[in-house]
């Protein structure tokens, strides 16, 4: 590696993580000041605070906004060498600009890769400290608000209900559907009322009546109250979406699996979060290029020209990367190229910029 690689380098890395690192104290100071009367009000431990709830903050924060400081290092450092006229000094030695690119496409990549581990493991490790603390000394506990909630639990196996309360641990209007092989519905159960019996870990069914389909005839019966076991969870009716963000990689992937045996209607959403922590990574890459072809020229304006075209350019990217989630959530876009969009036609973008900067 020659000097120049590692001087770019260096100003890369270092500009990045000085930059983010100044923001988050600036961002964990404003955030201690809102909530500092939550934490006085529930009597919460200076241990906590710091050390569940602000370290392991800082991963989340970082990551989120990673893509962004990449961005705005390279036009900040880059805009100073071409301000000082050392990138043309550079190319004037005979190092070309693809050349010339390399140390920045090391940096990214780094930034990437460290991305790419905390999005999938390190953070929603992070996440689960953090919530716990949040759910336990700033927000009340989570309420389920879904109703007429449909749900395979077993292959053949659907149950419907109205509404479940989270708290009680009770479910209004509950049915169960099972069908056979060739799609036949061979039995049905409704109920009024059913609810969690923690100490046999079986589901208690009030007022029922069933109607189970022979191939001959059909048997009909009720009754006052029942325990049964099924394949599902009081736990399975809160599932939010920070919940979501505190599995790592393999256990988002088996839980996707899962919801989709059961047709669940938000595998879409479920998808986006998947998905989405590898598109966000690959970013990075993305507007590196953006950030090099746009400042690795001198102009008039200096940084403050730079800065400002390449920061419009930037949050238009992300409020692009946005949207197309909400397509892919509600508009039927299959999330794989809802995600992934933004990506193709900004790294389009970023080759074409590429290929127009001063060589």
């Amino acid at each position: 590696m020659k000097i120049i690689d590692r001087y770019i380098i260096r100003k890369f890395l270092g500009t990045f993580f000085y930059s983010i690192a100044l923001l988050s104290v600036v961002i964990i100071v404003f955030d201690l000041s809102e909530k500092i009367d939550d934490f006085l009000e529930k009597e919460a431990p200076l241990r906590a605070i710091v050390f569940d709830y602000y370290l392991n903050f800082i991963p989340f924060f970082v990551n989120m906004f990673s893509y962004l400081f990449t961005f705005i290092a390279v036009i900040f450092f880059t805009s100073k060498l071409a301000g000082h006229t050392e990138i043309v000094a550079i190319l004037s030695s005979g190092i070309s600009f693809r050349r010339f690119l390399w140390p920045y496409f090391i940096s990214a990549t780094l930034i990437g890769i460290l991305s790419l581990y905390m999005a999938n493991f390190l953070i929603p490790n992070t996440n689960k400290v953090m919530w716990a603390f949040e759910k336990t000394y700033i927000k009340n506990p989570i309420r389920n608000e879904d109703m007429n909630i449909h749900m395979q639990i077993d292959p053949g196996v659907f149950i419907y209900v109205e509404s479940f309360n989270t708290f009680t641990k009770i479910g209004q209007k509950f049915s169960l559907e099972q069908f056979n092989d060739e799609g036949r519905m061979i039995y049905k159960l409704n109920s009024d009322r059913f609810s969690w019996v923690e100490e046999s870990g079986k589901w208690r069914i009030n007022n029922y009546y069933y109607r189970h389909l022979l191939e001959d005839r059909e048997v009909l019966g009720k009754g006052l109250e029942k325990d049964t076991l099924l394949n599902l969870y009081p736990s399975e009716f809160t599932i939010i979406k920070e919940d979501i963000k505190t599995m790592d990689y393999f256990e988002l992937k088996a839980f996707i699996e899962k919801e989709s045996l059961r047709g669940s209607p938000k595998v879409s959403e479920y998808k986006v979060e998947q998905y989405r922590r590898y598109a966000f990574p690959f970013s990075t890459l993305i507007l590196t290029l953006i950030g090099v072809s746009l400042s690795s020229r001198k102009v008039r304006g200096g940084i403050g020209m730079h800065l400002g075209v390449g920061i419009a350019l930037a949050f238009s990217y992300i409020m692009f990367m946005q949207v197309s989630q909400v397509f892919a959530a509600v508009g039927g876009v299959p999330p794989l190229l809802a995600v992934w969009i933004p990506n193709i036609i900004y790294g389009v973008l970023s080759i074409f910029m590429i290929r127009m900067a001063p060589k």
